[in-house]
């Protein structure tokens, strides 16, 4: 895989519905809510959705060619190919996309969302990222 060969189509689709999940989420509960209410709401729309939605996936390190569980967890797996980290905060830091890019490249999963559901307009709160 190439650093410029594009997130393919199919898994860039479970994308798109993710972000249209994010809207509808948004749309009926609004900012202000925690974190925990918004991953359980996200994933609940999008298993209604048809996918396979998997939440907290424990995600460990290898160091030394050993497997260790050093407490790092992805808040939302879709379809084993999209990665979903929610939050709800007043600001977005760089530590956050720190986060979701190398939980990207510890899980070799090429997509991601960064969602920030704690503002007025959800289009504001959300950042791809591709590998």
């Amino acid at each position: 895989m190439s650093a410029f060969e594009p997130v393919p189509t199919d898994v860039d689709a479970i994308g798109r519905a993710v972000v249209d999940a994010c809207f509808k989420v948004h749309s009926q509960l609004g900012a202000g809510l925690l974190e925990s209410s918004y991953e359980a709401c996200l994933a609940h729309e999008l298993r209604k959705r048809g996918f396979d939605v998997q939440a907290q996936v424990l995600l460990p390190i290898v160091y030394d060619g050993i497997r260790i569980d050093a407490g790092y967890r992805i808040d939302l797996l879709v379809d084993r190919c999209v990665i979903v980290e929610v939050k709800a905060v007043d600001k977005m830091l760089p530590v956050f996309e720190a986060q979701l890019l190398t939980y990207l490249k510890l899980s070799h999963i090429r997509l991601g969302y960064l969602v920030n559901f704690n503002v007025p307009l959800i289009k504001d709160g959300i950042k791809r990222m591709a590998l």
